[in-house]
């Protein structure tokens, strides 16, 4: 394993997208346990695309532009619920009681959602992976996946640490209303942003 994927990889989880704004969220709602929760959530999200490359139906979707636009509005459309919930559900940011936090299962199924209908990551893997593979080696599969299971893990490490920084700062956070209502905007602002930036993508 090269020094440069590594490099490239971590570079890559840590630019903000939105599986960070959703962690991020997560540790200011719901705390420490929530914000690793949801990292968990965003990290399992990468294993459909992890499986379509090696299985070859990144190749599919690459060239099938009706599945690539299905896929991505699924996505925007989704990024643009999470921004209704930031703005309108009070679980979503504001929290009055750490008892009534969302199930784990909830947790991880919006993280698992936010990734799954995101198109251009299946494209990264499919981009990304055989420039570090040997392809013509027998054992080509197992690098790609010992090359994704590296990925994943950096991932929600990443993501960890971004939700338990935004955990720790949470009690501030949370007892100043006007600060609560600005990060709720922030948030939803955040995910239309993504939204609009994944529906201006094209194949």
């Amino acid at each position: 394993m090269s020094i440069a994927f590594l490099v490239t990889t971590l570079v890559i989880v840590a630019t903000p997208g939105t599986g960070v704004v959703y962690t991020l969220s997560a540790g200011l709602s719901r705390g420490h346990r929530a914000s690793v929760v949801a990292a968990i959530g965003c990290t399992l999200g990468v294993v459909p695309h992890m499986v379509a490359t090696i299985t070859g139906l990144a190749a599919l979707l690459h060239t099938s532009a009706p599945a690539f636009q299905v896929l991505k509005y699924l996505g925007v459309a989704y990024l643009l619920f999470m921004a209704w919930t930031a703005l309108k559900n009070k679980e979503a940011i504001v929290v009055e009681d750490r008892s009534a936090s969302r199930p784990a299962t909830r947790v991880i199924l919006s993280g698992i959602l936010i990734n799954i209908l995101n198109p251009k990551l299946t494209m990264f893997f499919f981009a990304f992976l055989p420039q570090f593979v040997n392809t013509g080696e027998p054992d080509s599969l197992v690098q790609m996946v010992e090359l994704s299971a590296v990925f994943m893990l950096l991932t929600f490490v990443v993501f960890a640490v971004y939700g338990i920084f935004a955990a720790s700062v949470r009690d501030h956070v949370i007892s100043r209303p006007r600060v609560m209502t600005w990060m709720s905007r922030v948030f939803a602002g955040s995910f239309v942003a993504l939204g609009v930036k994944l529906a201006l993508v094209d194949q």
